[in-house]
């Protein structure tokens, strides 16, 4: 959606956003239309988490849209307030100098009076044999992104929160058997009731409780899952054409140690400002919070920019 040159002709910047979602686009959209000069770099494309849901339905005022459509929206928004935007930049180191922050990147070293680091979470892996080899050959973490590749199909769906069940619904348009693994029992779900609903009333979907899977099997491509039963203490194969995985996040802020305060998590800590350093802000799933909700993200980014925009302010006069 917004292109990358091969190398940035301007390097220095009054505020540097790190990260595309939605934290990291609203405060965009606060700063730019503070009059700030605002550039924000993303290193995959913009929306974040939300860019592979299938569906949004607890945004305020849209009562459902799909994830890549709310994605597409807001880095609009942030281009037309006046924010630079640059995707397909990864910054891979960050250090606190006299007169601000320098970010070393992908497209070579940007400088910036103050940083809001907004870069969010990723997927937890399973770490089990045959993960990472079968990853793309039925081992997938994104629904939306592989769902149409298993029309027919019967695939493991491992996690039992929001993401887990609700990509399990997404995959029943395309798939003939979703059986979604957890390991633990039915009354520890954690995804909400409504969604909960929605999956035990669709024939497609089989829960499968107490049970672990221990490895995945196959040769060039998913065939098979070894499962493990916590109750009975006994393994079994079962038959699966694809595993998608849910198991929860881990911040993604391993750049940022040098000028943030990180807890033993990896999640950044700050004050009530959102401040985490001199000139340093974070929003969003990659700071330490009690929600990871989109609407939560977007109200930190709006206040981090407000918070950086009093600070470059401060610092001007």
């Amino acid at each position: 959606m917004f292109g990358l040159p091969s190398k940035m002709d301007k390097k220095g910047y009054e505020l540097i956003i790190v990260g595309g979602g939605p934290a990291g686009l609203t405060a965009a959209i606060y700063a730019a239309r503070a009059g700030l000069d605002v550039l924000v770099v993303e290193k995959g494309v913009f929306g974040g988490q939300i860019a592979n849901t299938s569906v949004v339905e607890n945004y305020p005022g849209v009562a459902g849209v799909s994830g890549s459509t709310l994605a597409e929206k807001f880095a609009e928004h942030a281009k037309k307030a006046g924010a630079e935007l640059k995707n397909f930049v990864e910054v891979k180191d960050a250090r606190k100098e006299k007169d601000g922050v320098a970010l070393e990147t992908s497209v070579g070293e940007l400088r910036a009076n103050a940083v809001i680091i907004a870069t969010g979470e990723r997927e937890k892996k399973l770490g089990v044999p045959g993960e990472e080899e079968l990853k793309g050959k039925g081992v997938s973490y994104c629904a939306t992104c592989d769902g149409p590749f298993f029309k027919d199909k019967e695939v493991v769906v491992v996690g039992g929160g929001n993401s887990a069940v609700e990509e399990g619904i997404y995959l029943a348009n395309f798939a003939k058997k979703i059986y979604i693994v957890y390991r633990r029992g039915k009354e520890n779900l954690r995804a909400e009731k409504a969604i909960l609903d929605r999956a035990f009333g669709n024939k497609k979907i089989e829960f499968i409780f107490n049970s672990e899977v221990k490895a995945i099997r196959g040769e060039g491509r998913v065939e098979e899952v070894l499962l493990f039963d916590s109750k009975t203490g006994k393994s079994k194969k079962m038959r699966s054409d694809g595993v998608f995985i849910y198991i929860g996040m881990e911040p993604n802020s391993g750049p940022f140690k040098k000028i943030a305060k990180i807890d033993e998590y990896g999640y950044i800590i700050t004050d009530e400002n959102l401040r985490a350093g001199e000139g340093v802000f974070a929003a969003g799933d990659v700071r330490k919070n009690n929600i990871k909700q989109v609407v939560w993200a977007a109200g930190e980014g709006a206040l981090a920019a407000v918070s950086a925009y009093k600070y470059i302010r401060s610092i001007s006069q």
